[in-house]
């Protein structure tokens, strides 16, 4: 992974030699910045810890999926549509804890209210047409990160220059969890994705 971003960053500049008013820098991670600048250890708790589990949760736990992970992919994804509800003046903390265990109540509740075939049947199609299902998820990953730049979805080549890395790591996230037979896997290699982003990011954070 690490390798396929030295590639791509190589091009980039290749591409900003050639076109100089190629400019990658027209979108900002406004959101994201003033995050990093108002809230820093938040900022860690959510990129280090509740993204991986999060978004892998969202795009990864369907890729040759347990009949576990198959229930986790629907609770995260209730979870995603259930936090903007929530009251923005609670703390940051509380809204977590409570969404963590909302979470786990859904995945009780879930596991026992689906019945059992219809999770060894979807499990079984969804291992069976696993490849696809790998490659479009990675895509979408890497889509639904064009909102840390725009507020609505828009794309046009810039915006898809900036979010292709992110369809890179969501390639080899998926393929580590393949490979290990494992959601836990892509967990912690996204974990350590966004940790070594903060890590340079840390001068920002400490200024």
């Amino acid at each position: 992974m690490l390798g396929s971003y030295f590639v791509f960053f190589i091009a980039i500049g290749i591409l900003h030699a050639i076109f100089p008013s190629f400019d990658i820098n027209q979108y900002q991670q406004t959101d994201l910045n003033t995050l990093i600048k108002e809230a820093p250890f938040k900022f860690m708790i959510l990129a280090v810890i509740l993204a991986p589990i999060m978004e892998e949760g969202m795009f990864r736990s369907i890729v040759k999926p347990s009949k576990n992970e198959l229930i986790f992919f629907i609770c995260t994804w209730i979870i995603v549509i259930a936090a903007p509800y929530i009251p923005e003046d609670i703390h940051w903390a509380l809204k977590f804890g409570f969404l963590i265990l909302l979470a786990v109540l859904l995945f009780v509740f879930l596991k026992e209210f689906i019945p059992n075939t219809w999770q060894v049947n979807i499990s079984y199609f969804l291992n069976k047409y696993h490849i696809y299902i790998w490659l479009l998820t990675s895509v979408i990953f890497g889509m639904v990160h064009v909102y840390n730049y725009v507020d609505g979805f828009q794309l046009n080549f810039i915006l898809f220059i900036m979010i292709f890395p992110r369809i890179i790591a969501g390639f080899f996230f998926g393929k580590i969890k393949i490979e290990n037979k494992g959601l836990g896997w892509s967990m912690a290699m996204h974990a350590m994705n966004n940790a070594t982003v903060l890590f340079l990011l840390f001068p920002k954070l400490l200024s």
